[in-house]
């Protein structure tokens, strides 16, 4: 199946590491023009130094002036990715106030924001797909805001399908479950917490980040022009048996 992105122009927040950066390497080898967005500089520019043809902007996209000014320049968008996100894992109990407010400015805040800015610079077909969260639909321990932000992208995920739809720019997101970047690794490193998680997964272990990516580029691609509003778990078949 030939996924041509060619010449496409597409957007990556959270590309300083993990996802969004083997993300946009991923894309500039379709031959797509890449805009990497991440609030840390030096990831970005050895992102730039190991794809020279990507652009690069470094902003905290939870300022919300300081991110319209970065983004403004932005001519075109045929695919926009929201992959900027935290994760805050405690119990409910112990969360503060500072820890609920920045994982919801980041999270889906944020997103909100990017969308504002870049969904008038889309032409007819372009797609949006949004990193969700296999936490948006099942309950996990210490999750609590996370899986919060995670419900209320996928919500923004569904409602802008509807209202872009006319549009002919779809919106999906992903829904993964533990996937092995270094967010995943510093959460889940402990076997006593993450064998019985994988226990539950029929495929028997964690994703690795290109167990996400390749979904994504679908999702960029026409090859999934038929493909909106869907919120897709990303998980091992973790949810045929649970």
């Amino acid at each position: 199946m030939d996924l041509s992105l060619r010449d496409k122009k597409i957007v990556v927040t959270g590309a300083g590491q993990g996802i969004g950066n083997e993300l946009c390497k991923t894309l500039v080898n379709m031959n797509a023009q890449v805009i990497a967005v991440s609030r840390s500089l030096g990831p970005l520019e050895a992102l730039k130094s190991e794809c020279p043809s990507i652009e690069i902007i470094q902003v905290d996209l939870s300022d919300w002036n300081a991110t319209t000014e970065a983004l403004k320049a932005i001519d075109r968008v045929d695919g926009l990715v929201n992959n900027a996100g935290i994760a805050i894992i405690k119990p409910y109990e112990e969360l503060t106030e500072q820890e609920f407010d920045t994982t919801f400015n980041i999270n889906i805040k944020a997103a909100f924001h990017v969308c504002q800015l870049l969904i008038p610079k889309m032409p007819s077909g372009a797609s949006i797909v949004n990193l969700s969260s296999l936490a948006s639909i099942k309950a996990f321990q210490g999750h609590s805001v996370y899986s919060m932000t995670k419900a209320a992208m996928d919500a923004m995920t569904k409602s802008l399908a509807c209202e872009l739809g006319p549009k002919k720019i779809r919106v999906n997101s992903v829904n993964p479950t533990v996937i092995l970047n270094r967010m995943g690794r510093e959460n889940w490193s402990d076997p006593a917490k993450a064998d019985p998680l994988i226990a539950k997964i029929p495929l028997a272990r964690f994703g690795e980040v290109q167990d996400v990516v390749e979904p994504i580029v679908y999702l960029l691609s026409d090859k999934s022009r038929y493909i909106n509003g869907h919120c897709l778990p990303v998980e091992g078949g973790y949810l045929a048996g649970n």
